[in-house]
């Protein structure tokens, strides 16, 4: 395990802890070309409002948020719609650039997406490069990592809710009721009834629609009777 020196700046005049490794790099870190997946923001837009659902399907009564928790959401948000190039998939910010965006501090930013690595939603890998260093030795230098956002049927625990019940037959393509009094009305219509069915939609003054069919009827038939 490697000392908390590691994690913190020197001080002035002493050097910073020795490290023995070749070059100062993840062991993992992989210098071959990464293919980025084409991700549409519409896509995105869809795996967002899942996240969201996702964390509150795993609330917990007395605790903040569920599984991904606020800080989890914010940095997959910004990761979503400020970071990803939905043309091509790109998706490679630092964390330092995560920490501004999303208005964290660095730590909060690894231990959020440890959690979102962790459920299923984010995977990335660790890049290097080749360079040299001021003597003209090779040598390798950290880049920032390569991020790829997941689909919901790889989230650890996250379901789909059920899908609304469909309508029973005999309803479909029926027209929803009207208003008695307008269905009133139509039925001395149909027997000639013109002025006794204004009335009967003026009957109910607070019925919008009755009384604008009503001032229509007028309009139309006068005072026919």
């Amino acid at each position: 395990m490697r000392s908390v020196a590691y994690a913190l700046p020197p001080f002035p005049g002493f050097a910073g802890p020795r490290t023995y490794a070749a070059w100062p790099v993840w062991r993992d870190s992989t210098t071959k070309p990464v293919k980025f997946q084409r991700l549409p923001k519409k896509e995105a837009a869809i795996r967002w409002h899942k996240a969201r659902r996702f964390d509150r399907q795993t609330h917990e009564p007395g605790k903040h948020g569920g599984a991904i928790g606020r800080t989890g959401l914010q940095v997959f948000y910004v990761l979503l719609f400020d970071f990803l190039d939905h043309t091509t998939g790109r998706l490679e910010p630092s964390y330092d650039a995560i920490a501004a965006k999303a208005g964290v501090c660095r730590r909060a930013v690894a231990d959020a997406l440890q959690r979102l690595r962790a459920l299923g939603l984010l995977h990335w890998e660790r890049r290097s490069r080749p360079a040299t260093d001021e003597t003209g030795r090779f040598r390798l230098v950290q880049e920032t990592n390569a991020y790829a956002s997941l689909p919901p049927s790889q989230w650890r625990g996250y379901f789909e809710p059920p899908p609304p019940p469909a309508p029973h037959p005999d309803t479909w393509g029926a027209a929803p009721p009207l208003p008695d009094p307008i269905m009133q009305a139509v039925e001395e219509l149909r027997h000639g009834q013109r002025q006794a069915a204004l009335a009967e939609l003026d009957a109910d003054p607070g019925n919008q629609l009755a009384g604008a069919l009503a001032r229509l009827g007028r309009a139309v038939f006068g005072s026919q009777p």
